[in-house]
């Protein structure tokens, strides 16, 4: 434990030191990364001292009413702060290059004006702040230290995703944010109060202790009502539909490196939050689980079927983050589903899935966010459109990229596929557990993962082939190179990840085991058996996979080999019957998702701009094509306009006269002090 608080200590004097040097950005740069870096490698290895080790606690008195500084690592801790230190890590290395451009000036009529100037040193002060709250939430064991870290990584986000904040969308798209995750704290405030009223305390461990003084017959009758705030408020955050209207907007919006560690890392809070909050809102009912798989399952369709539609690299690579959260929430629920049937093997075998998918996914969705911002980076365009060949200028970048795509579509022998693996296991065994109406729950999950992880294999095949083969479909695009050794060396070392955690998973499962125990609580001592058990098995099939990518590998090298020596020329492989095929006849994004869109029509609607040939020697032509936002159009738009005029109503209250406003503050304690001393008196 002291390491760890030691790297975060490093972590914020260095955020501080970065501030301070803002006017030098280059300076700014060097400490901001390094400080995050050293503070990342030490937490890392605190951590995983604690794996080995009896954790340890830290009770500090805080003087805010029921606060107090209580941090603690146990293995459910341990296993997310690994994402958050890894994966910033990571980050921070892409970013300290990444940024350099920064600093060359904006206007050339202005020569001194420098965006780094006024943004880099802030950057890294906001990047540094992140990393440190999120370490913070994880390791919280009081109500008020969780949500004061809670919104201190809120508005370090926000803060970061606006570091552009001269556009007019990357405003509107932290604007969207910072609505939509305090809407999700109001509810995990609500959530924190209630369990405070119930026990009298905002220490985690008295909400469990009275958590396991309860039955499932006996329990608290709010305790439905717990599980809806806890949903709602760590939902928002994790971006599960229909509450994940923000991702696909800030998520393109922020910096590349911004981009991975908060797709990553910062949404797995929520997914953090939700299990934490499981251990002490009381035993689960029946339908929570049932709940959440059906939520995961509308998450990862919606999720993949609207990144089947991007142009836009990064809002293509967030909208997959909403289906892989997706994934991660049908575990949860079939590990809920598990704990209330008393089924030990289903619930240790979805609670492990859904954590491996959640480190497998940190690290694909991360490679591939550094290696769209590579891309963005030297093409200056993140649209597929006029992309095209890259593979050939970013030889590096493009083949990480694959590693990537080829780990979100879940193809062995790369990670994603392990997390699947798992989670098509709890689901197979909830269909032959669950007696009843009970068991079709696991065979949607089924369903859901098989067609979204088929429909993530066509966009990923989508996104890497239009983008790094074929031609050039826009001369003006010029990509020359791969980026620099240090953005580089982060993805190829997120790339051999993938490779590493797919080859020889047994690695994580010493993690799995014991956060998955902590959640089970007694009734997890089987569980690192039943996770051993299928370890092996997904093991067997990662190897046969791995040899026949060996054999397939060493073939090519034979026939490089072979040819080294002769004469090669390159053609095109078919020119469709024209004589002099141009880029323009390649694929487009829009032409190769239309059939997914039309046969989705209704939850994808789309609005068509055409300008026809007309006459017969037509000068112009034009067709453009919009996929809409279904849930901000339908949903939330008309929602907040309700909401708009309602409030607008009471602007009569807005009159500039100070002594009112002070009378309104001195009606409002009256009605708290009244409601308190009538809320003591009944429980009196």
């Amino acid at each position: 434990m002291g390491t760890v608080v030691v790297a975060l200590a490093i972590l914020l004097a260095g955020g501080a030191g970065a501030l301070v040097a803002s006017s030098r950005p280059g300076l700014a740069t060097r400490i901001g990364a390094a400080t995050c870096v050293a503070g990342c490698a030490l937490g890392l290895a605190g951590v995983a001292s604690t794996f080995s080790a009896p954790h340890d606690s830290w009770h500090i008195p805080w003087d805010v009413p029921y606060g107090e500084i209580s941090l603690d690592i146990d293995p459910l801790s341990g296993f997310f702060l690994l994402i958050v230190f890894g994966l910033c890590l990571a980050g921070a290395i892409y970013g300290a290059s990444s940024l350099r451009d920064h600093g060359d000036p904006v206007d050339h009529a202005r020569p001194g004006h420098h965006r780094s100037n006024r943004k880099l040193g802030s950057s890294w002060f906001f990047f540094n702040l992140l990393t440190a709250s999120m370490a913070v939430v994880v390791m919280a064991r009081n109500g008020v230290l969780f949500l004061v870290a809670w919104e201190v990584m809120t508005l370090a986000s926000f803060l970061l995703v606006t570091f552009e904040d001269e556009l007019a969308a990357v405003r509107d798209a932290g604007r969207l944010y910072l609505i939509s995750t305090h809407t999700g704290t109001a509810f995990l405030v609500a959530l924190f109060v209630a369990m405070a009223a119930r026990t009298g305390s905002m220490d985690f461990e008295r909400w469990r202790e009275a958590s396991v003084l309860t039955t499932a017959a006996t329990g608290p009758p709010m305790a439905g009502l717990f599980f809806i705030l806890a949903l709602v408020g760590f939902g928002t955050k994790a971006g599960l539909v229909p509450f994940h209207v923000w991702l696909p907007e800030a998520h393109p919006a922020a910096p590349s490196h911004v981009s991975a560690v908060m797709s990553g890392a910062m949404i797995k809070m929520g997914i953090y939050g939700l299990l934490r909050s499981l251990c002490f809102i009381g035993p689960p009912l029946s339908w929570w689980g049932a709940t959440l798989l059906a939520l995961g399952v509308a998450s990862a369709l919606i999720g993949v079927l609207s990144a089947m539609v991007q142009q836009d690299i990064k809002r293509l690579l967030a909208y997959s983050s909403v289906e892989n959260i997706g994934f991660i929430a049908i575990g949860i629920g079939l590990g809920l589903m598990g704990v209330t049937s008393q089924q030990p093997a289903l619930a240790a075998l979805g609670f492990a899935g859904a954590l491996l998918h959640a480190l497998n996914h940190a690290v694909f969705k991360g490679l591939l966010f550094l290696g769209a911002g590579a891309v963005a980076h030297e093409a200056r365009t993140r649209r597929m459109d006029r992309l095209g060949g890259v593979m050939k200028s970013m030889p590096v970048t493009g083949a990480c990229f694959f590693v990537g795509a080829a780990a979100i579509a879940g193809l062995p022998p790369f990670n994603g596929f392990v997390g699947e693996f798992l989670l098509y296991l709890a689901s197979y065994r909830g269909v032959t557990l669950l007696a009843g109406a009970r068991g079709l729950a696991p065979m949607a999950a089924v369903v859901g993962l098989s067609l979204g992880g088929g429909l993530a294999a066509a966009c990923f095949m989508r996104l890497a082939g239009l983008t790094f083969l074929g031609q050039a479909r826009d001369a003006t695009v010029a990509v020359r190179r791969d980026p620099s050794r240090a953005m580089t060396f982060s993805m190829a070392a997120l790339a051999g990840l993938c490779l590493l955690l797919g080859l020889a998973p047994m690695l994580a499962f010493p993690l799995l085991g014991p956060a998955v125990a902590a959640l089970l609580g007694p009734a997890g001592s089987s569980a690192p058996a039943d996770l051993v058990e299928a370890a092996s098995l997904g093991t067997s099939i990662m190897l046969c996979a791995g040899l026949l990518v060996g054999l397939v590998a060493g073939l090519a090298l034979c026939r490089r080999l072979l040819l080294r020596r002769r004469e090669a020329r390159s053609s095109i492989t078919w020119d469709c019957g024209y004589d002099q095929p141009t880029a323009r006849m390649q694929h487009t994004a829009s032409s190769f998702s239309e059939p997914t869109r039309e046969m989705f029509a209704m939850l994808l609607p789309e609005r068509r701009s055409i300008l026809p040939p007309r006459g017969y020697f037509p000068l112009s032509a034009s067709f453009a094509s919009e996929v809409g936002r279904p849930f901000q159009e339908r949903f939330y738009r008309p929602v907040f306009g309700v909401v708009s005029r309602a409030m607008s109503r009471l602007r009569w209250l807005h009159h500039g006269r100070v002594q009112l406003y002070v009378l309104y503050i001195v009606v409002t304690l009256v009605i708290m002090l009244a409601w308190l001393f009538t809320f003591q008196q009944g429980a009196s």
